[in-house]
């Protein structure tokens, strides 16, 4: 199915973050050499063009690419190691350079510079489309910038450094994860802290909900947080086999889905897994040898991709046991993501795999 539906490119050096642009029209991997790789969607022979149901017998089969893959467009190097990013506009994205800078990287490569710009290493990076606001920190501050790259101004220094920062989907708050704490700020007027939200250990990310009801958050040294914003209660799952890398949400399933198990693991957030409470678990997908890596749940349907340290990749519908086997094997999987219509399943690997995989529109009827 792998060499069937996706376009696959190599790249020097593994793939650590990825996105998609607002527009869907590319998928953007962030390498741990420090430059960008931008892939298009455009498909001159996309999975439908292929597919063909015969006369006699009804069956389905899809024949396999004529022309070669168009290849990926690749920045010249930002930064050591991979470079944040973050989605920008409609066709680009913002990135952080070694000396500072916050840069605009469209989807053709070009890279432009903004006025946003740091006196050291930049550390965390998010942006709020809708508002037009850029969140960056160099570990010790943190910034707000408006869309035209000018500071707006800073929040107050928070205790241990700053490993990250989300807005929510309406850009009306931002998260600022530092020490063992997630601050919310309020972004609506004058900025003003809002709530502060312990856990047992460091978040090292932040992923808010659709609704901005709920974040969740891996942690730095095992296990996920997840918190409810309304009352602040929070809790914390740290019973895995390995270091929880991602977590996702199902809006359509009402669930939160994290790696770091041998299958997806998968929490309904009608019995949310707070102060101790995991009757919420939902059997997802069919437990194995191998840890799960990358999770990334789908943006229309209730299904999650995963992606395993052995390569496989694998799509379920959360709740049931039955698997869609994507990919059976490969480099170790470092990076899953859905584009906003569904149809495409991006996946970057530590050696340096980045793939775009598109299913047929009949795929998940």
């Amino acid at each position: 199915m792998f060499d069937l539906l996706a376009r696959s490119w190599a790249l020097p050096s593994s793939v650590e973050a990825l996105h998609f642009s607002t527009d869907s029209s590319a998928a953007a991997f962030a390498c741990a050499n420090g430059t960008i790789a931008l892939a298009s969607l455009s498909d001159p022979e996309p999975p439908e063009s292929r597919v063909r149901v015969s006369a006699d017998l009804g069956q389905t089969t899809i024949r396999p690419r004529e022309k070669p893959t168009a290849p990926v467009i690749v920045t010249e190097r930002l930064c050591d190691g991979a470079p944040l990013m973050a989605v920008s506009g409609k066709s680009e994205f913002l990135a952080g350079a070694s000396d500072g800078r916050i840069v605009r990287v469209t989807v053709t490569g070009e890279i432009s510079n903004t006025q946003i710009r740091l006196d050291g290493a930049i550390m965390a990076l998010d942006h709020a489309r809708g508002q037009g606001l850029t969140a960056v920190s160099d570990g010790a501050e943190v910034l707000l910038a408006n869309a035209p790259g000018g500071i707006v101004r800073s929040l107050a220094r928070h205790g241990g450094d700053v490993a990250a920062l989300g807005f929510s989907p309406s850009g009306r708050q931002l998260a600022v994860c530092h020490g063992n704490e997630i601050s919310i700020w309020t972004l609506v007027g004058e900025p003003a802290l809002a709530r502060t939200i312990s856990f047992p250990q460091p978040p090292a990310a932040v992923r808010w909900s659709a609704d901005s009801e709920w974040i969740a958050c891996p942690l730095a040294s095992g296990g996920f947080g997840v918190a409810r914003l309304a009352d602040g209660k929070a809790g914390a799952v740290s019973d895995f086999p390995a270091k929880v890398r991602t977590v996702s949400w199902s809006e359509r399933a009402d669930a939160l889905v994290a790696s770091g198990a041998f299958r997806i693991a998968a929490w309904s957030m009608k019995l949310p897994p707070l102060e101790g409470e995991t009757r919420g678990a939902i059997v997802t997908g069919r437990p194995g040898l191998v840890v799960v890596e990358a999770v990334a749940g789908h943006p229309t349907r209730p299904i999650a991709a995963a992606g395993f340290a052995n390569g496989q990749i694998v799509v379920a519908q959360i709740g049931e046991r039955d698997e869609l086997l994507v990919r059976p094997s490969g480099g170790a999987v470092t990076a899953l993501a859905w584009s906003a219509d569904g149809r495409h399943l991006a996946a970057g690997t530590a050696d340096g795999g980045a793939s775009l995989i598109t299913f047929p529109a009949q795929m998940f009827k």
